[in-house]
This record gives C-alpha cells, structure tokens and sequence, in this order.
C-alpha cells in the first residue's frame, strides 16, 4: 500500500486511566476528569461514525450520542490522533494486564474463533502461551484494539504512525507481548502484519481467518512482540517514539507523583478554562 505523506497539522495525545505510571511521559500529564471524559466521548463516537459506515455496527449498537463504548474503555489506555484545533481524528486502545493476568480477565476471550469447536481450544492454548511468555520476559501483556481513523488520514504515513506508536508506547511501559483482534477490511490486518504483527501459532499450526458475525467481516488474531518490529520501520519508529514520550497525557484519576501540567492543545487549554469557571 502507498502512504502518502499528510502528517502536517497532525498531532498525538494520550488518555491515562487511573493509577497508571506516568513518569515515563515528560510531554505532561494533566490530571482532568472532565477533560478525559470528554475526549473520551469523542474517540467513541469518531469510531461509532467509522464502524457504522463500515458495517461493523448497526445503529442499535450505539448510544443515544451516538458513542460506540466497549467494557474496557475506562480501563484502557487511549492513543488520539488530533487534527486542526484538536479535532479527534483517530484512536487505539491499549489495555495493559501489568500483573499476571489469566485467560478469563481477557477481552479476547469473547473472540468468535473462541467458540470455535475445531478452533476455540488451540486458541486459548496459543494465548495461554503467550501469557506465560510475557510472564517470563517481564512484560506487560497488552490487549489493543478500537482501531478507527478517519478518511482523511487512511493510507496515509499518519495511519502507518498510529500503528507505530503502539510499539513505541510498549517500549515506554517497560515492553509489552500483545494481541489484537484485526479485520481484514480496509486491509487493517495486513497492515499489521506487515510492521510486525503475526498469526497465533498451536503446535506449530498457525490460527486461521475467521469469520465474525457480529461485525460482519473476515477477522484475524494477531500477536505482537515490541522487540520485534520490521527492520524497515525501525527509523520511522524512532520519530513515533520521540513524539509519544512527548505527548501529552490526560488523566481520569487525581494527580500522585507526577504534578506537571500537560502542553494541551489550544482548543482544549480552553475547554479546561470554560470547565473552571
């Protein structure tokens, strides 16, 4: 795929739950309830807009605001990608497992090849694999997805960015191993695997495609790795990197150790003075 270069203007910004280490972000971190809250809600209905049109959700799916909310949300890390004047036009989710977490604290356990009957129990062994792998090396285990980016930066260097600063903020957490269920739509899968994403492996068999009913399309389980990234991104990483330690961090939770005000854009500088008066 050709990315085109259209990352003027475009900028990074990250939403922290609570009682998560902030130390490592020098960009900032403001400690806003209503702040996080309301960008929140915008990266939910940015991504109720995109997997609407897609046919990934049908209106019932959304709130009355039009939200797409998933259970882990609070619970998540969030990458945004802002626009001009902070407009949210792109979103991750990370959800970090710090401590040894088991296959039923998963997200993807609800996955449809899970209830597979020629797949669902090589896919637990393969995650049950994973999970003491992470355990071994001392990582975080990683659970990322609401992937959604607005046309205007799809197949863009700016889409390629969004997927990049997923290794660059594992690194940042102390290195991760990870899972994300991708859809073959709009070649998000193949994307992924192509900076360094790869199928879940059983006994030596790779895990197949599967079919989602709920979303409609052909989905795929992929694994990563943050130390193992295509060698042909490792440049472009470096600039992600520089820009994800230096973006800023909204946090859900009341200020701890880290108490330094986060250089937020101008629109929301000013929706921070409007919440106060």
């Amino acid at each position: 795929m050709f990315f085109r270069d259209l990352t003027r203007h475009r900028s990074f910004a990250l939403l922290a739950p609570a009682n998560e280490p902030l130390s490592r972000f020098p960009g900032g971190v403001n400690h806003s309830p209503d702040l996080h809250s309301h960008l929140l809600g915008e990266l939910q209905r940015l991504r109720g807009r995109i997997y609407l049109a897609d046919g990934a959700v049908q209106p019932g799916d959304l709130d009355p605001w039009e939200r797409h909310i998933q259970t882990s949300d609070s619970k998540s890390w969030h990458l945004l990608t802002l626009g001009t004047l902070g407009r949210v036009i792109g979103c991750t989710r990370f959800r970090r497992h710090s401590a040894p977490v088991a296959w039923t604290q998963l997200g993807v356990r609800n996955a449809a090849i899970a209830r597979s009957d020629e797949w669902g129990l090589k896919f637990r062994t393969s995650v049950d694999a994973e999970l003491a792998a992470a355990r071994r090396a001392g990582f975080n285990y990683v659970e990322v997805g609401g992937w959604a980016l607005s046309r205007e930066i799809r197949a863009t260097s700016m889409a390629l960015k969004t997927v990049l600063a997923t290794y660059a903020w594992s690194d940042l957490m102390g290195g991760a191993l990870g899972i994300t269920t991708a859809t073959q739509r709009n070649d998000s899968a193949a994307i992924l695997k192509r900076i360094g994403g790869r199928p879940l492996v059983c006994n030596g068999e790779e895990l197949p495609a599967y079919f989602d009913e709920r979303y409609q399309c052909q989905m795929e389980v992929l694994r990563f790795d943050s130390r193992e990234l295509s060698p042909r991104y490792r440049s472009m990483l470096n600039e992600v990197r520089e820009q994800i330690i230096m973006a800023p961090v909204i946090c859900a939770g009341r200020p701890g150790e880290n108490r330094h005000n986060a250089r937020l854009p101008e629109a929301y500088q000013l929706f921070e003075s409007e919440v106060a008066c």
